[in-house]
């Protein structure tokens, strides 16, 4: 019964950690982000729609559901019907792992449609942590690798 606890403990916390090392905030930025000069531009929301970022699928949540469904599906692991119970568990707490991590990590989102000061319309999708509403003027943030996020 501990080693169960134990699995789950570990798959719930790398769940977390990989749900935290993807934002797509407006405000949160990695430290590899940090000290780097960025361009600005000025515009006017016209626009705000609700979205939703999907989650991370990496092969984290499969493996800990593979395994966490293996060790419980296997029971004592002596017959064969043990062994049959621990094949049909990691398949089964493989897709549900696989399942359970998208829908931890995905978010709430926003698609945000902006008329730049030069005319230009341009939209930018950034997880919904701040208030932008139409009409307010928002800066364009822009980082040498290209990626863009919006701040009011």
């Amino acid at each position: 019964m501990i080693l169960l606890r134990n699995i789950f403990v570990t798959v719930a916390l790398t769940i977390m950690a990989t749900a935290c090392a993807s934002s797509k905030s407006g405000k949160v930025y990695s430290r590899g982000e940090t000290q780097h000069i960025q361009t600005v531009k000025v515009g006017t929301v016209i626009a705000v729609d609700d979205v939703l970022i999907e989650g991370t699928k990496t092969p984290i949540g499969a493996a800990a559901g593979t395994i966490a469904g293996g060790v419980i599906g296997a029971g004592s692991g002596d017959s064969s019907g043990d062994r049959v119970r621990g094949v049909i568990g990691a398949v089964v707490g493989g897709v549900v792992g696989a399942a359970a991590e998208e829908g931890f990590t995905r978010r709430k989102g926003q698609e945000i449609t902006i008329e730049l000061d030069g005319g230009d319309v341009i939209s930018i999708v950034q997880e919904a942590d701040q208030r932008i509403a139409v009409n307010d003027t928002v800066r364009i943030l822009t980082q040498p690798d290209g990626t863009k996020r919006v701040t009011r």
